[in-house]
């Protein structure tokens, strides 16, 4: 909603892009507020201490043309002309006096100044979707939302069970749970799109809070009749003579699987493409060809498939998993309790240094007690 107001000093006429501010004010979450007030823009038609003159549309056009490349597609999207989304642009680049894009023959690319509009324009519209997700819980009693990226594996194997019980036990609280690879995921928490990554295997994340809370075997599934089936631990490169059956190209496993053949100069025969382990069982097992998937999924689906497990003697087989957020203390009450509901229910029994039994939950606490303890 967008409101037109007089400066009483200045005589000059001011929007403000959003909600008003007496709405703002009136918001029960003050917090929510202030960070509110921080990320509307109040917006001169003058511009005496250059305030620039934008709206959401703006911010919403550019952050879509820095992900497509394209001002022709990004059009389509926003259901404009091209016409208009050339003169929106424009606009905006004589407003701040620069630059934003380079025009080239295959598309756009962000200038130095255009990576920046673009920083805090996803900022900004992330203060926007927040404002709208905390009012809309006064419409329909929902008092609480999270947003995840997680990988794969999670995404399809144990984040359903987990968020099934989770949200049954907090029935006001909305999930967002989105796939991703593993550094959009880091990036995700590093931009504030996301509340919480899952991950697997190692990540670096300045700044960012890491907990490990499981791990993440990966083995080799084949027919029973395939000449692998029944063997002992194996290397990942001697599977690499035989076709194989991977997930879709956006698949973090299917990223992780390719960067490992690169790294060793060599490639993975691929005889199909698939959207979850489900399908890629069900290949497997008509022996259309062999596939790496992580042990979960191998031993759910071989209760109902005729299909051979064999272990894999490589190091990277067996992954951490790991939570990933900015700062567990800012996290909100629910994410927080998500985070540890999460950490319970994949509680498994460890061997730890000293030799004592202990769980994933119980080793990292104690881990991280004796980090704050040296620091």
């Amino acid at each position: 909603m967008c409101v037109r107001r007089r400066n009483k000093k200045s005589g000059h006429a001011h929007r403000q892009i959003g909600v008003t501010w007496q709405t703002i004010k009136a918001t029960p979450n003050r917090k929510i507020s202030v960070q509110c007030e921080r990320a509307l823009c109040i917006l001169s038609d003058h511009q005496p201490d250059n305030i620039m003159l934008f709206d959401l549309t703006d911010l919403r056009l550019f952050i879509l043309i820095a992900e497509l490349n394209s001002l022709t597609r990004s059009a389509e999207r926003m259901n404009l002309s091209l016409a208009a989304t050339s003169n929106r642009i424009k606009e905006l680049e004589t407003r701040f006096g620069t630059r934003l894009l380079y025009r080239e023959s295959k598309g756009v690319q962000l200038t130095p100044a255009g990576q920046t509009l673009l920083h805090h324009a996803q900022l900004f519209m992330q203060q926007v979707e927040h404002l709208k997700s905390d009012m809309q819980q006064y419409n329909n009693g929902i008092k609480g939302y999270i947003r995840i990226f997680a990988n794969t594996t999670a995404v399809t194997e144990f984040m359903p069970e987990i968020l099934g019980k989770f949200l049954a036990l907090y029935p006001q609280v909305n999930v967002a749970l989105e796939e991703r690879l593993n550094h959009d995921i880091m990036r995700g928490i590093q931009e504030g799109t996301a509340d919480i990554g899952i991950v697997a295997g190692p990540v670096q994340g300045d700044g960012l809070e890491i907990l490990n809370f499981s791990t993440d075997r990966l083995v080799l599934a084949t027919a029973l009749e395939h000449p692998l089936a029944g063997a002992g631990a194996i290397p990942f490169v001697e599977t690499l003579e035989y076709e194989h059956v991977g997930l879709h190209e956006g698949s973090t496993l299917h990223h992780f699987l390719n960067k490992i053949v690169s790294e060793n100069g060599q490639r993975l025969k691929l005889r199909i493409q698939v959207r979850s382990f489900e399908a890629m069982c069900r290949m497997i097992e008509t022996n259309v060809g062999i596939g790496i998937v992580p042990l979960s999924a191998a031993q759910r689906h071989q209760q109902t498939m005729q299909l051979a497990i064999v272990e894999l003697s490589d190091p990277w087989s067996v992954r951490e998993r790991s939570m990933v957020f900015q700062d567990i203390d800012t996290l909100s009450p629910h994410a927080r309790n998500l985070v540890d509901f999460i950490s319970e229910q994949m509680a498994q029994p460890l061997v730890a240094d000293d030799g004592k039994v202990s769980t994933i939950a119980e080793a990292v606490k104690k881990k991280n007690t004796r980090e704050k303890k040296s620091a």
